[in-house]
């Protein structure tokens, strides 16, 4: 069977091509064997007779995870009280309320129902299952463990969805006050202030620098408004396509890091979520190897990507994890100190848990600490600005009025 599948490699570049596999998951398997991350598979037309069924929906990110985080919470506790699994997942198919996630659900039943195990049903939709989800419900068939792997597995999603909860929560309302701030400023230049520039012609009173300023402004605003689509759009797309490449994300990371503020917050997100996945694997009796692969591919700074790799090439040379994040910047001492002290005990995984549990604990109270102090900064910037063109407008008036009494 021919199968047309994208995907990217290790450095982040777009793949194309077609694979021979007797199914979809047999093929998702092979090719990340090769170091391809599949996100789209289906059969290829011809004398295959085209596309198997219609394409499914793409499921966004926070969407993917709230449902992956419900499904594997219901399911380890169907799959506890004795419930087999095919009857489980049509129970969790029916109650679906989302379509896309219905059919996501449906699909895992049937292949399920035609012999193959969860975790190959799951290779099928690497969209929607990642490598981590599928190598912990691997474990679990293996070991005999598989409601204890749902379990974690259902724990793993849970933290990562109430870190992105927080973390989108404390910036809506930030950025609902420079949008505003957006709207009013440009409200005031487009539509305000021509009314007052046909006043003061009127007047003829001489302007101040500062309301010549904001006349022209408004004026090239309201004459070539249409270049700010334009411009707007030719620039996301250009700033897309190099945000994409390899090293416009390796110059933002790098960068993103060094902020003063923001870079130790998000050095704290990047370590602690490389040490819950590992502490999930590794509790989970996956390979040390196998799991700082899965911890590479989940992180999502390319410096994180390459300090894991450095740990991986540690650990096959046969040195510890804890040399490799040691000689690194990127990971604190105390942090290697504790992982190395867990290596030496035989506990890294619950200790990588604590500590990826710590993590998040501060790094909530830091985001909720800056964005209490964002909001008062950003009104009081929004009443600057607001003033300065408030000012600019009724200044030439207070200076005619003088006139007038003098």
């Amino acid at each position: 069977m021919k199968l047309a599948y994208q995907a990217f490699d290790m450095s982040g570049k777009a793949v194309s091509d077609t694979v021979e596999a007797s199914d979809a998951a047999e093929a998702v398997e092979n090719l990340r064997r090769q170091g391809l991350y599949v996100t789209e598979i289906h059969a290829q037309g011809g004398a295959s007779g085209g596309k198997t069924g219609r394409r499914r929906k793409r499921l966004g990110s926070g969407k993917r995870l709230k449902n992956l985080a419900m499904f594997t919470r219901q399911l380890s506790v169907l799959v506890t009280s004795g419930t087999p699994l095919v009857q489980a997942l049509g129970a969790l198919e029916r109650q679906a309320n989302d379509k896309v996630w219905k059919e996501v659900v449906m699909s895992l039943r049937g292949r399920v129902e035609e012999g193959a195990t969860l975790s190959q049903a799951m290779q099928a939709q690497p969209d929607v299952f990642d490598p981590v989800c599928r190598s912990l419900i691997a474990a679990g068939e293996s070991s005999g463990s598989f409601d204890t792997m749902l379990d974690r597995l259902a724990t793993l999603s849970r933290k990562q969805l109430h870190v992105r909860g927080a973390i989108v929560g404390a910036l809506i309302y930030p950025a609902l006050l420079i949008v505003v701030a957006m709207g009013v400023l440009a409200l005031m230049l487009l539509f305000v202030l021509p009314r007052f520039a046909g006043l003061f012609q009127s007047l003829d009173v001489p302007l101040p620098i500062m309301t010549k300023l904001l006349m022209k402004l408004s004026g090239a605003l309201r004459s070539y408004w249409w270049t700010i689509p334009l411009a707007g759009g030719g620039g996301f797309f250009l700033a897309r396509s190099w945000i994409f490449s390899l090293a416009g994300k390796r110059t933002i990371d790098t960068v993103l890091l060094k902020v003063p503020v923001a870079g130790p917050v998000l050095q704290n997100f990047a370590v602690a979520r490389i040490a819950r996945v590992l502490g999930v694997l590794v509790t989970g009796k996956v390979p040390l190897l196998e799991a700082l692969g899965l911890a590479r591919e989940t992180s999502r700074n390319v410096n994180y990507m390459e300090l894991v790799s450095k740990a991986e090439e540690a650990v096959t040379r046969g040195s510890s994890m804890s040399t490799a994040f040691a000689a690194s910047n990127l990971v604190s001492p105390s942090l290697c100190e504790a992982i190395k002290s867990g290596e030496q005990s035989g506990q890294m995984g619950p200790l990588l848990l604590n500590i990826a549990d710590f993590l998040d604990e501060e790094n909530e109270v830091v985001v909720k600490s800056l964005t209490s102090i964002l909001e008062p900064l950003i009104l009081v910037v929004l009443g600057l600005v607001v003033g300065f063109v408030a000012l600019s407008m009724f200044l030439p008036l207070f200076d005619l009025t003088s006139a007038t009494h003098g």
